[in-house]
């Protein structure tokens, strides 16, 4: 991953790249769907949810999925590894 100022360049293309981070570690369903409809359109969702899986993020709303989501990817990731 290519850094400039210790954040990924790609970030700099990202939907959310303006919000406060609270946005995308919501307390409620609520919250997870607007979260998830930033993350809607996006074009580094891909790149953002890879790195969520790649560092072992587990929390927060990350390329529109949950934090339970998040968690049941990594586990397939790992398995099939």
């Amino acid at each position: 991953m290519t850094t400039e100022g210790g954040t990924t360049v790609w970030m700099s293309s990202a939907n959310c790249r303006e919000l406060p981070p609270g946005t995308f570690f919501p307390s409620d369903g609520t919250g997870v769907a607007r979260a998830q409809a930033v993350c809607r359109g996006c074009d580094v969702r891909e790149r953002c949810l890879d790195c969520a899986l790649t560092k072992a993020i587990e929390q927060g709303v990350r390329d529109g999925t949950s934090d339970r989501e998040c968690r049941r990817l990594r586990r397939l990731r790992t398995r099939t590894r």
